[in-house]
């Protein structure tokens, strides 16, 4: 990706292909001059030296004499437009052609045809947003889903900004508490109470653990949250993924071990983006084709953030299913991941016995063959979804982010050791001077290479 530069940029802003309208961005310090040239006031009363900010005009477009199209322009002036600069956003009907002959117009006139995502990295080098935020922008525009869509709005709108700005006052704090003891060092002055200041690092430990935790959950609302469907053999898994993904996915037989490889299918229920897992059953066989696909759902059932134990209802529990809940039980445990309980084939005389096991996991008795009470199921999904997507939770969705906060998670335990075995306070000071930087990094405070800039910025659609 080339280097951004200062040239007045122009670009499609709208979706690729014909609709009914479509917006063409200007942006750069003679982005008003360019369009003076081939935009025709409809109001003969109006100068373009008079046109106010963020008002609409009427105009006709000219590329040299030839009429192109009758259109609506904005003209935003800088510095409170999207990018800081000056900036035109003309509408035109949505023929590609049109589009076409105005930004070739327009580059004819002046302007440089504009790189994925320039937009969008002006406004963050005039300081209209910081990295953070510019990387939401495109979350938001990928996003497909309410929830997804809540996620990156919420990033955008300075979310985990915010929250690195706390962290990092509380480091600055704790940095000018030991730099100060340096500059009285000769004085033998404590400035700091070791024992609060280590209680202090403790707390904020925490926060950056939760933060770093929570990227597994606010990269599956991006990507779908995956459910693993999980069981016996011929207990009514893949009846149960093909009821609640409302069509015959899997393919379903009285003949156990049927499935013998995970099956995959995304749903969207109340805004919220589920990627279902069928998988093999889990039992002891000596086939080897089906022994592979249940080390694939053992591989699944890891991944998964929610596991639907299926079992049949109308049968007596079995040690087979003992074992099996123990050993889903300790995978979730200490873990957000969710188990719930699906007794199936409900329609038959329900095992009662189960309702013991109701008051640690959500026990739903479903008939997955006449689709009965699988709504219960969809409920307890968003439910779960929901309640870890509070309106003021922050959660991690970006890969960069988190990676830079594992790096904060590792110093941070390094400077709560230094602090433990009485390490020098300049020493100390080294490491908390490191996690700033880390800190710096995410939001671009601090300078970042034009390399990883372009990685970045270059993920955007032209025109963003």
């Amino acid at each position: 990706m080339k280097n951004f530069d200062d040239h007045t940029i122009c670009a499609i802003s709208t979706a690729s292909g014909v609709g009914g309208i479509a917006v063409v961005r200007v942006s750069g310090s003679c982005a008003v001059e360019i369009c003076t040239q081939v935009l025709r006031l409809k109001n003969k009363d109006l100068q373009f030296e008079t046109l106010q900010s963020h008002q609409v005009y009427y105009a006709d477009f000219y590329d040299e004499g030839l009429l192109v199209d009758d259109v609506l322009f904005s003209i935003f002036k800088a510095p409170k437009s999207y990018t800081g600069e000056d900036v035109v956003e003309i509408s035109c009907h949505g023929s590609m052609f049109i589009q076409q002959k105005i930004v070739e117009t327009l580059i004819h006139k002046g302007c440089r045809a504009a790189q994925p995502g320039e937009f969008t990295m002006r406004a963050f080098l005039n300081g209209k947003m910081d990295l953070a935020q510019a990387e939401a922008v495109a979350d938001v525009i990928a996003s497909q889903t309410e929830a997804a869509h809540q996620l990156a709005f919420r990033q955008m709108r300075g979310g985990i900004s915010d929250k690195i700005k706390n962290l990092r006052e509380e480091l600055l704090n704790l940095a000018a508490l030991l730099e100060l003891e340096l500059d009285f060092s000769e004085e033998d002055v404590e400035f700091a109470d070791r024992t609060s200041l280590l209680k202090n690092l403790h707390d904020l430990k925490i926060e950056v653990t939760t933060l770093t935790n929570s990227f597994s959950f606010g990269n599956a609302i991006k990507r779908g949250i995956p459910v693993a469907i999980v069981g016996e053999p011929n207990v009514g898994k893949s009846t149960l993924l093909n009821a609640l993904l409302q069509e015959e996915k899997a393919i379903v037989s009285e003949i156990p071990g049927t499935t013998r490889d995970v099956i995959e299918d995304t749903y969207n229920i109340d805004g919220v983006l589920f990627r279902f897992i069928d998988t093999a059953g889990l039992r002891s066989t000596q086939d080897q084709i089906e022994q592979m696909g249940i080390e694939r759902t053992r591989k699944k059932m890891d991944e998964a953030q929610i596991i639907l134990f299926v079992f049949d209802g109308s049968e007596k529990l079995t040690t087979e299913f003992e074992n099996t809940l123990k050993e889903l039980e300790q995978l979730v445990a200490g873990t957000d991941k969710k188990l719930i309980l699906i007794a199936n084939k409900s329609d038959k005389n329900t095992e009662t016995s189960i309702n013991k096991y109701a008051d640690s996991h959500p026990l739903i008795f479903v008939s997955a063959k006449e689709k009965k009470n699988i709504h219960q199921i969809a409920e307890q999904l968003v439910g779960f979804v929901k309640a870890h997507t509070a309106q003021d939770e922050i959660l991690l969705s970006n890969a960069r982010h988190y990676e830079a906060f594992q790096r904060i998670l590792k110093s941070i335990e390094q400077i709560e050791n230094a602090f433990q075995t009485q390490l020098s306070s300049d020493l100390i000071t080294i490491d908390i001077r490191a996690v700033l930087r880390e800190l710096d990094g995410i939001t671009g405070v601090s300078v970042v290479a034009d390399d990883i800039l372009g990685v970045i910025f270059g993920k955007f659609c032209i025109g963003k």
